[in-house]
């Protein structure tokens, strides 16, 4: 997970600005109190070029990013340039009704790249549910375009209410939706266990660790990804919110076992969004 950084607030801000009842005073990150070298990292404006450059200073083969639908050009200009290193994930409002689920389609056929669908249930201006009914036609239509969805869930950094994306409101979609994919974002916390529970009930549930520094990966996902789940848990970077010299830093010191690393590190995004290892 990337974001290309503009030198501008981003990452949910401007919606958090909408949603939040008093001043924060945050400048580039909605939960800057969380992410304190956010605004540093956030300030640099990159070009597409450093950011590759960066990618492959770590060993960084492939970054997913952001793509708003009603501007697919740019993104469409970005694979093209650079084949192979980035692919998106359409930001989808269930406000929008069966016109956000045209555009979803639309955005999806627009460029193989595109390998997922994105939703952040607590920034939406009225939050959203996860189980919510009006989620449910972007949900239909992940399935039918065996499209994966990567949804937020836990309690915010932004502060915002959390309970429109607790985990365990994915149970009855699970079962409702037995073919769609979900990633599960941003930890989960503090029901970590739940999360791990229930990609073990469900086949097509999984993990990444977005928002996440290394030292803080929940413990409950760490043992769940040495024991059971293997195959269930992938890596998220979150830059520039997290700087690449932290992220890689600290990751060498998270207790996987050896086996569990190849799938982590990129095995299990690649067959889960469909991208050439």
């Amino acid at each position: 997970m990337l974001d290309l950084p503009t030198g501008q607030a981003g990452m949910g801000m401007g919606a958090v600005q909408k949603l939040t009842k008093g001043e924060d005073g945050f400048s580039h990150h909605p939960a800057q109190y969380m992410f304190k070298d956010a605004a540093a990292e956030m300030g640099k404006t990159r070009t597409p070029a450093e950011i590759v450059a960066m990618m492959d200073a770590f060993g960084v083969k492939a970054a997913m990013i952001m793509v708003d639908p009603r501007i697919l050009d740019e993104a469409i200009a970005l694979f093209e340039a650079f084949p192979g290193r980035f692919y998106g994930e359409v930001s989808v409002n269930p406000h929008a009704g069966m016109k956000g689920v045209r555009a979803l389609e639309t955005a999806v056929r627009a460029h193989p790249n595109i390998k997922a669908a994105f939703a952040a249930a607590c920034l939406l201006n009225p939050q959203v549910p996860l189980d919510d009914k009006a989620f449910y036609p972007l949900y239909a239509k992940c399935c039918e375009l065996n499209l994966p969805i990567n949804l937020l869930v836990g309690v915010p950094g932004p502060r915002v209410p959390y309970k429109c994306q607790h985990p365990g409101l994915l149970d009855e979609v699970c079962w409702f939706f037995p073919e769609l994919t979900i990633v599960m974002r941003h930890g989960g916390e503090p029901w970590t266990e739940l999360c791990a529970k229930l990609m073990l009930k469900w086949p097509n549930l999984y993990y990444a660790t977005s928002a996440f520094a290394p030292k803080h990966y929940p413990k409950a996902i760490i043992d769940f990804a040495n024991t059971r789940g293997a195959n269930k848990v992938m890596f998220a970077g979150y830059y520039p919110a997290l700087s690449y010299e932290r992220i890689f830093r600290e990751l060498d010191n998270v207790p996987f076992k050896d086996e569990v690393w190849p799938g982590f590190l990129g095995g299990n995004a690649a067959r889960v969004y469909g991208i050439s290892a």
